[in-house]
């Protein structure tokens, strides 16, 4: 019999204990509960996870799947080479197909794409996929359960929300020492044969659950601020894969908490509510809390508590179980204590997605005849003629007699191309007199950190700074951060602030990068007071003018920029400046350096989708 788990002292033998009752009660049903998010970088430790839940499911298909798979082999499609030599339609399994019974191994899973993961869990619902591609449809069955190997480093570094939540457990593996693996004690808790798993998996379909164990599960669910109804189904049917272990005919309350400890704790979003003796005691420290928290599950087992039984004390008991189970990190952040890790806000790409190019990776194919540069997508072609060859020879007039393969305009298929563009953020820096009086040394501050922010996302950066009559481009676009911080370090200040001519080189830089397939983002540090021509002559009036004209080229350009007034106070000019770049206004004096680089961010975010 599985004992429920509390997560006390020791973590890593606590960890390895509850990874091994994961991998036995998944063997009895994989299909059944989802799947396992498994946290854990490629090493021993997941090394002997794994084997341990293949000598579970011996017998049985275990599927490895690439992060990177075309839609044809995870679905199923057109089996090209057999079509032709049968002259009919000939399909050929995909990978979900093959691991029907089984289980599915995501390789760096936190990597998988959107619209990948939605076809898998709608295979994961359907119990079954059907692949509507080249004028053939069948229908094949598909149940089996997901392994996630998630090896994500960061926060924001997580698998889909569609498979998360279809998914019973979740390992954290990271904080396994490998030597634990290895401990004798711990590795007779693996020891279960195939005898007792095929004995439970005929059980299980004919285990009984009673209400109250299911109202209990539910009602935990509630407390813990599980919102998915998804969580609740899963928490029963591991109860009911945990008596089929144990040879029993109904789910008993020692399921129930297993199940608790299991599939809700590690979902919960909110404290539990505590027993109504410890409410009326005084206000604790949040360590204080953590620590009763932790004890809960030893409380819940005392031997010297009387007895008590009814669907409320049912309950309770499973709420215990789950209330000791929750990760002391996860308590942290609910409970808002020092050290607790915010999500981090999702790094920029580098660089816009373009498709249906004439250059770039491969991204499937099309219906279309080849012009304007597209080529011809071979194999999709012929494979959209294969199931037509029996009628079309059966029509074809005498003179196309001998011809082997009939192709028609309707078959062909072109590539679809995607690319990458490289993005180049353009500092345009002001160093005037009336800039330099108020807040240059800040503005070069924010400048540094976005330079530091381009360089993680391995952006180029090129710096046009302008002051006295005429704009000067200091640093053409490139990688070095150490080039680009010499640049501006010795950037001086003082004189006019010829406006009109820094945004004329700006265009001109920007429809250059343009021109070489990059995506230009405009970084513009001004108060937007112009007092210099577009000719190097005086007077603010004209000079306001010309840059305006000059911020309305710009803008035709459709490059993103983003304008931040360096001034004291928000200056009309300079959201007056702003409108006519269309780009986004930011005062610097409601924004520090580090607002700033997130604002950056966000619009090398905003410029990659």
């Amino acid at each position: 019999m599985l004992a429920p788990v509390d997560r006390e002292p020791d973590p890593s033998e606590r960890a390895w204990q509850l990874a091994v009752q994961v991998a036995v009660l998944f063997a009895i049903d994989p299909a059944g509960l989802g799947g396992v998010r498994l946290r854990a970088p490629a090493g021993p430790v997941r090394d002997a996870w794994l084997a341990l839940l293949q000598s579970l499911i011996a017998g049985r298909p275990c599927k490895r799947m690439p992060a990177a798979i075309a839609d044809e082999r995870l679905l199923g499609g057109l089996d090209l080479p057999a079509t032709l030599a049968a002259g009919r339609p000939v399909l050929q399994p995909g990978l979900l197909a093959e691991a029907d019974g089984g289980v599915l191994l995501l390789a760096m899973a936190e990597r998988l794409p959107a619209a990948t993961a939605a076809r898998i869990a709608q295979a994961m619902d359907t119990g079954s996929v059907a692949p509507e591609r080249d004028g053939v449809r069948e229908r094949r069955p598909a149940r089996f359960g997901v392994v996630a190997l998630d090896e994500g480093m960061a926060d924001d570094e997580a698998l889909p929300a569609a498979l998360c939540d279809r998914f019973a457990f979740e390992l954290d593996l990271r904080a396994v020492s490998p030597r634990v693996t290895l401990d004798d004690n711990l590795q007779q808790l693996a020891s279960t044969s195939s005898g007792d798993l095929d004995a439970a998996r005929e059980l299980l379909a004919g285990i009984e659950l009673p209400e109250p164990l299911v109202g209990a599960l539910c009602g935990t669910a509630l407390a813990l601020g599980v919102d998915s109804l998804r969580a609740s189904l899963l928490a029963l049917g591991v109860a009911r894969a945990s008596a089929a272990l144990d040879g029993n005919h109904e789910a008993s309350d020692d399921d129930a908490r297993i199940a608790a400890a299991l599939v809700l704790a590690p979902r919960a979003t909110r404290l539990p509510p505590l027993p109504e003796a410890e409410q009326q005691a005084p206000e604790q420290e949040p360590e204080q809390e953590l620590e009763n928290l932790a004890a809960a599950d030893a409380a819940s087992t005392d031997t010297d508590r009387p007895p008590s039984s009814g669907p409320d004390a049912l309950q309770e008991r499973v709420l215990d179980a789950a209330r000791a189970a929750l990760p002391a990190g996860l308590l942290a952040r609910l409970l808002g204590t020092p050290g607790s890790r915010q999500k981090a806000a999702t790094a920029g790409k580098s660089g816009a997605t373009l498709r249906a190019g004439a250059r770039g990776r491969p991204a499937g194919s099309r219906r279309g005849r080849p012009s304007h540069g597209s080529r011809l997508h071979l194999i999709d072609t012929l494979r959209a003629a294969a199931p037509w060859q029996p009628v079309r020879r059966a029509l074809q007039p005498p003179s196309a007699a001998g011809a082997r393969l009939l192709v028609r305009a309707d078959d062909f298929h072109v590539a679809r191309l995607r690319q990458k563009t490289a993005t180049t953020t353009v500092f345009v820096v002001d160093a005037s007199g009336s800039s330099a009086m108020h807040r240059l040394a800040e503005a070069k501050g924010a400048v540094e950190l976005l330079l530091a922010d381009c360089y993680v996302r391995r952006d180029q950066v090129a710096l046009i700074a302008f002051r006295g009559r005429a704009a000067e481009l200091l640093l053409p676009p490139t990688r070095s951060l150490t080039r680009a911080k010499r640049s501006l370090s010795g950037l001086p200040g003082g004189g006019g602030t010829p406006l009109a001519a820094a945004l004329d080189a700006a265009a001109t830089l920007v429809n250059d990068l343009q021109r070489r397939g990059q995506a230009p983002l405009v970084v513009l540090l001004t108060d937007g007071r112009a007092n210099v021509a577009r000719d190097g002559a005086g007077g603010r009036e004209r000079a306001q003018a010309d840059a305006l004209d000059a911020g309305r080229r710009l803008a035709l350009l459709q490059a993103p920029l983003l304008m931040i007034d360096t001034s004291p106070r928000p200056q009309r000019e300079a959201a007056e400046l702003a409108a006519a770049l269309c780009g986004r206004y930011l005062p610097l004096p409601h924004a520090g350096a580090a607002e700033v680089s997130q604002q950056v961010r966000l619009a090398a975010q905003a410029r990659a989708h």
